[in-house]
């Protein structure tokens, strides 16, 4: 580790630098903590579960990975039903750090900052870029690559190169996936807001009906994961943020 591992006044000054307008920031950063703020919540359920699985019963859905509506062996951790043991304890700190910054490329992706009183819009061919972009600023910033790779492998429920190349897309051909759990968890944690103006929250089911545009494949991938981390209390952190919910 030879770069930057920055706080929490550090990165929101960054966003503060970036943003090229008030509406910008509001949007963005807010976003930003909203994810963090899940991404917290599910690590803070697997590590619980970690912490259990010695007395969790070998049928434990938890344990199995099988789905169990309704059944749970160990009670909800800040809101988040379900999970599975994950196979180390996760570092909830840099991960949470690494989610204030994940969308830290898309203040390069605008096509309306909002400095002209109108709506916020972002450049929907090139929005795709914002994660490498948000990669290379780190790097350019001094950022450590653990913290910088946060920004970069965090898109759809990970793009690969393969996904690269079929579908077009205006990225060098390469992985943009996670690498540990913890950017895995943030990559998760991202899928259940939304950057649209006005913004809004998404349930797992929600997210499920996006990915499938892309492919049944994607669909499932997506709802591997839900069993994997547990499904947040959505319909909370939507009345917290006074945001719209879609189910």
């Amino acid at each position: 580790m030879t770069g930057i591992i920055p706080t929490v006044d550090q990165i929101e000054a960054l966003h503060r630098k970036l943003a090229p307008s008030d509406a910008a920031y509001d949007l963005i950063h807010t976003h930003c903590v909203i994810i963090a703020q899940i991404t917290r919540q599910l690590i803070h359920r697997r590590n619980a579960l970690f912490m259990r699985r010695c007395t969790l019963p070998a049928d434990a859905p938890e344990r199995t990975g099988e789905p169990a509506p309704g059944a749970f062996a160990v009670p909800a951790t800040d809101g988040v039903t379900g999970g599975t043991v994950p196979p180390r304890y996760l570092d909830a700190g840099q991960a949470v750090l690494g989610a204030l910054l994940h969308d830290i490329g898309t203040y390069r992706v605008l096509k309306n900052d909002g400095s002209n009183g109108e709506p916020l819009t972002f450049d929907g061919p090139h929005y795709v870029q914002h994660g490498l972009i948000g990669y290379d600023l780190l790097l350019n910033e001094g950022y450590d690559e653990s913290i910088a790779q946060y920004a970069r492998n965090h898109t759809g429920v990970g793009l690969t190169r393969e996904a690269v190349v079929r579908q077009g897309l205006p990225l060098p051909p390469d992985d943009y996936v996670p690498v540990n759990l913890e950017q895995e968890v943030v990559m998760v944690a991202d899928k259940y807001h939304s950057k649209s103006v006005p913004p809004k929250f998404l349930t797992a089911d929600a997210y499920a009906h996006k990915a499938a545009r892309f492919g049944e494949d994607n669909k499932e991938q997506w709802l591997d994961l839900v069993r994997t981390y547990g499904e947040p209390d959505v319909p909370a952190l939507a009345e917290e943020y006074h945001m719209r919910l879609v189910d």
